[in-house]
């Protein structure tokens, strides 16, 4: 069950989200707090920075462990979006994370019960709290919109590509590209 501190934490992570969608990111969005103070925030970089592990939930972390100057951050809360894959859920437990809290499910990689529950297994030495769900139609209607707005762009983009081109022989369309040298009109 979310308190109201929860919802106001999850609109900080919703306004950071919004900054990844910005920045052509998917739209997720992640905020650490420590007693009720904000520590740090994050959204997700992985596309603009060219690496993987730039989750939101991984660059607020990264911030919040500078700024503490310890990687353990035993005192702390994460409000995250998007429910946690599994790589953000292992680095939140082996920051001994105290609480984390999710808008929406993650059907198809969220390891804090959607797909998998890293968070509930026994034989992890940390355990976190979890709560899911809150504010989730805000998160997932973001997902949905950039998701939707990607598809059209798509769309769009193939149905204005020219036709291919057919080669002499009437057979196919011409390989082009950087790779492939055609002959030139003065070639035999």
């Amino acid at each position: 069950m979310s308190t109201p501190a929860d919802d106001y934490a999850m609109r900080i992570a919703l306004d950071q989200a919004l900054n990844a969608q910005l920045v052509g990111e998917v739209p997720v969005g992640a905020v650490i707090l420590r007693a009720g103070q904000v520590i740090a925030t994050g959204y997700n970089r992985p596309i603009t920075t060219h690496d993987p592990t730039a989750h939101a939930e991984i660059v607020a972390l990264r911030h919040a462990a500078q700024l503490l100057e310890n990687y353990r951050l035993p005192e702390c809360e994460l409000f995250v979006t998007l429910e946690p894959c599994a790589m953000c859920a292992m680095a939140l437990m082996h920051a001994r994370f105290k609480r984390v809290v999710f808008g929406a499910f993650d059907p198809k990689t969220g390891a804090a019960g959607s797909v998998t529950n890293l968070f509930a297994e026994a034989r992890l030495n940390h355990h976190t709290e979890v709560i899911g769900g809150v504010m989730a139609e805000h998160s997932a209607a973001l997902l949905r919109q950039f998701f939707a707005e990607r598809r059209a762009l798509q769309k769009a983009s193939r149905a204005a590509a020219p036709a291919p081109l057919a080669d002499d022989t009437g057979h196919g369309p011409i390989p082009t590209g950087d790779a492939i040298e055609l002959p030139g009109p003065d070639s035999p």
